[in-house]
């Protein structure tokens, strides 16, 4: 099998766009578009993948996944939302994303929230978390590596592969349904609380 830290370079677990990357002034879609290529050009499966699009960009905005723009240039809140919606597309759909960052958008709109603060804790777990997926991944290696050597099989290495693929999407599903969990718990606590959308500030 693959080297696993081949593996894990690949997947470049800690790339993000971090505060610095994102400039001052307002950027229109194109240069949007050109940071995040930039930055999650080697994340990418294929040549054919696309990192964000007009398209992708108009349908978040469409579905209210980040607070309008103005202008049609996108500020520094705007970039660090739609990297927030870039990391969550992944596992979550359209509805989810909107209800997860709908809070967010309303604190924004309602009130004086520190969103570059928000941002960079999300940039210190996600750097523990390249950390703890290490040492897990091998782990999740180790133990289809210790089935499959318990088998009487020719055609070992693609059944470690096929364990280990089952193994991880396994393990990816209860993350996924764990965040769904909170998702609704979060659509719950807007029903008991109407009219917070409306209390905008001066």
């Amino acid at each position: 099998m693959e080297n696993t830290k081949d593996i894990l370079n690949k997947l470049s677990l800690e790339n993000n766009i971090s505060l610095q990357e994102m400039p001052d002034i307002d950027l229109y879609m194109d240069q949007v578009i050109q940071l995040f290529d930039h930055t999650f050009k080697m994340t990418k499966r294929n040549d054919d993948e696309k990192v964000l699009t007009k398209t992708m960009i108009n349908n978040y905005a469409k579905g209210k996944l980040f607070i309008p723009i103005k202008n049609k240039k996108y500020s520094k809140k705007h970039l660090i939302l739609i990297s927030l919606v870039y990391q969550l597309k992944g596992s979550l759909s359209i509805n989810d994303i909107k209800s997860t960052l709908g809070v967010i958008n309303d604190k924004l709109t309602n009130e004086d929230f520190e969103l570059e603060k928000f941002y960079k804790s999300f940039l210190s777990i996600q750097q523990r978390n390249a950390v703890d997926f290490e040492h897990e991944f091998q782990q999740r290696v180790n133990d289809a590596h210790s089935e499959v050597a318990k088998m009487e099989e020719s055609d070992r290495d693609n059944l470690e592969k096929i364990l280990l693929i089952l193994s991880l999407v396994n393990i990816s599903n209860s993350y996924r349904k764990a965040a769904e969990l909170l998702i609704d718990e979060l659509k719950e606590t807007k029903i008991k609380q109407p009219g917070t959308s409306n209390n905008k500030k001066a």
